[in-house]
């Protein structure tokens, strides 16, 4: 199973969509009503792709991602399933 990717906050109000672009099966993904860009936790195939990709380094593995950055990967993940929440959530973040 390939580790799963997650977008964190340094995405905020930048959605450069780099990672967009470089991801062979689209699992990115973004709206207008977004801050940031999600990962589809069930799509990522873990080509690593989008790490080199992301110009403000706010992709990480769930693994690796730093402690402080943790609470990301739920944010992530609740987006395929309540975008409101997910929203919600982020901007509670970059208050």
């Amino acid at each position: 199973m390939p580790d799963i990717f997650v977008i964190t906050e340094a995405c905020i109000d930048v959605k450069d969509a780099s990672c967009v672009e470089v991801c062979p099966v689209d699992c990115i993904h973004t709206t207008a009503d977004d801050r940031v860009c999600y990962i589809d936790p069930a799509g990522c195939i873990g080509c690593n792709l989008c790490l080199p990709a992301c110009p403000v380094g706010a992709i990480f593995t769930e693994p690796t991602l730093p402690q402080a950055l943790t609470h990301w990967a739920p944010i992530n993940a609740e987006w395929f399933d309540d975008p409101a929440s997910a929203r919600g959530r982020i901007n509670a973040q970059a208050s």
